[in-house]
């Protein structure tokens, strides 16, 4: 089923959706233009990503892909040549996106949690949404498959590892990685997602509970 369905089947769902989505990857695209700036590159922000505007962080055919089909993506242009610490640089522009979602799990469930402990429905379930896909989309982008982030860390940090190995080999391992994602990895994903969710809720339960008696 497409995901435009749900404007119709579930409007609160779909209009919810689309603004956690949109929020978290205008994040995390923000992050990595911030990032380059502070080592030295402009580029993102000469080009205007240092913004949460969803027309610039993703695009309109990304905004029309998350709409008809639940699937939507961002890029920002970086030039690692124009770095203060060359490679090292780049990987830390490259892993800052990811860890920007790894925050906003944090920031998430420990809302939900609040909205938990305080019995409230829909705050609570919006929040833990929020922090499901945040952590997918951490964990999705540091997958090592060209595109993600989680490539541009291997290829800068272990440059010469890469160098040792075969393109065929190269090329075979990204297709298998690939075709197991699309078959079987958002599954595990969505269920990573939960789990860490889950936990991460009983947490900041049990500490605000704990605050509760403590001062209360």
């Amino acid at each position: 089923m497409f995901f435009i369905h749900n404007l119709f089947d579930d409007p609160y769902y779909f209009f919810s959706s689309l603004l956690l989505v949109v929020f978290s990857i205008c994040t995390h695209e923000f992050v990595h233009a911030w990032a380059a700036l502070r080592e030295g590159d402009t580029t993102a922000a000469d080009a205007g990503h240092l913004t949460f505007n969803p027309f610039v962080q993703m695009g309109v055919w990304s905004l029309i892909m998350f709409l008809l089909c639940g699937i939507a993506w961002g890029q920002v242009p970086v030039n690692p040549s124009r770095m203060r610490h060359g490679r090292r640089s780049a990987a830390w522009v490259a892993l800052s996106g990811p860890l920007s979602n790894f925050g906003l799990f944090l920031i998430f469930s420990s809302v939900a949690a609040v909205g938990y402990y305080f019995e409230s429905e829909g705050l609570w379930q919006l929040m833990a949404r929020g922090a499901v896909l945040n952590v997918i989309l951490a964990v999705l982008n540091l997958l090592p498959i060209p595109g993600l982030d989680g490539w541009a860390v291997v290829v800068n940090y272990f440059p010469r590892l890469l160098a040792k190995v075969n393109n065929e080999v190269l090329a075979g391992v990204t297709i298998g990685l690939v075709l197991l994602l699309f078959i079987k990895g958002f599954v595990w994903l969505e269920y990573l997602g939960y789990w860490g969710t889950g936990l991460a809720v009983w947490g900041w339960t049990y500490g605000i509970d704990w605050i509760a008696r403590f001062f209360f």
